[in-house]
């Protein structure tokens, strides 16, 4: 089978591309850690902070959900780690209908945060396969980690490169291990949740006819299948319980909100969301 092409939508004008380089990286919010005034917010440079690797985390939506991308625009753009350089990109099937191609080309214009896969929208008929096969021909660069999310998943981006900092760069297969009760990463697979590969069976998966040739079927249960039979993947790590669905919502995978958690799935309401966002005090600059 023919791998899948992807086209990286981005065509900004220089206008504004110098307006969202100005606003993004000359400055940014300090750590919740840190001291400040109330009702200030505080402001500091750290692009001296030097990271030691890099994330990509594609959160797979669909074009429609135009409210709940500009949620999470919030959710992680207040958020950052001095140890690892974190993109956060929304990926999406073709555009089908004239109004996403101009809601969608403006958040591309304002954000240059979309990744729109040649594919027809789906859960499992190979959206994840043409996410993961597309990277190494589109991306400018490469990264140490990619991440595959849910858009209804809740990452705390401190806590999961502090988890990351120790673990292998290479061969590496990290998330939440499939069924909930085990914790034996090596059996099954990671929930789609969230889980991460790193660079080089990104690119394995890009040129491999083992995923090329099995695409259709639960995303998440495919690709640890891939990585079995390709006898890939000879790290891997399930980072329980800090990754979990929202309490009462899956009895087998959920439990009550932690201090120390780093995922939290399954946030459909906005309550829920409120829940979780209180819980960490996620607001506590203006405190």
């Amino acid at each position: 089978m023919r791998k899948k092409k992807l086209i990286l939508v981005a065509f900004p004008s220089l206008a504004v591309v110098l307006f969202i380089f100005i606003i993004f990286f000359s400055i940014r919010l300090k750590s919740p850690s840190s001291t400040a005034t109330k009702s200030i917010i505080i402001l500091q440079d750290t692009s001296h902070l030097e990271s030691r690797f890099s994330l990509l985390i594609g959160i797979l939506t669909r074009p429609d959900n135009y409210e709940r991308r500009h949620f999470l625009r919030l959710i992680y753009g207040i958020q950052s780690s001095p140890i690892a350089k974190i993109d956060v990109k929304f990926v999406f099937c073709k555009l089908t209908k004239p109004e996403q191609r101009t809601y969608v080309a403006l958040e591309i214009m304002r954000f240059r945060d979309i990744i729109i896969l040649n594919c027809t929208e789906n859960m499992n008929s190979g959206k994840t396969y043409a996410y993961f096969s597309s990277l190494p021909r589109i991306l400018p660069r490469h990264y140490d980690y990619v991440m595959k999310a849910d858009d209804d998943v809740f990452l705390r981006l401190v806590p999961l490169a502090l988890s990351l900092q120790p673990l292998p760069r290479s061969d590496m297969y990290y998330g939440f291990v499939i069924p909930c009760p085990s914790m034996n990463p090596f059996v099954h697979y990671m929930s789609g949740m969230g889980f991460i590969l790193s660079w080089d069976l990104v690119q394995w998966i890009a040129v491999s006819d083992i995923p090329a040739n099995d695409t259709f079927g639960p995303e998440d249960k495919l690709v640890g299948k891939w990585l079995d039979m390709g006898k890939k993947a000879t790290n891997r790590f399930s980072n329980k319980p800090a990754m979990y669905d929202y309490p009462g919502t899956n009895s087998r995978c959920s439990h009550d909100l932690i201090p120390d958690t780093i995922a939290v799935h399954r946030l459909k309401k906005w309550e829920q969301w409120f829940h979780v966002l209180s819980f960490f005090n996620v607001t506590e600059e203006l405190a």
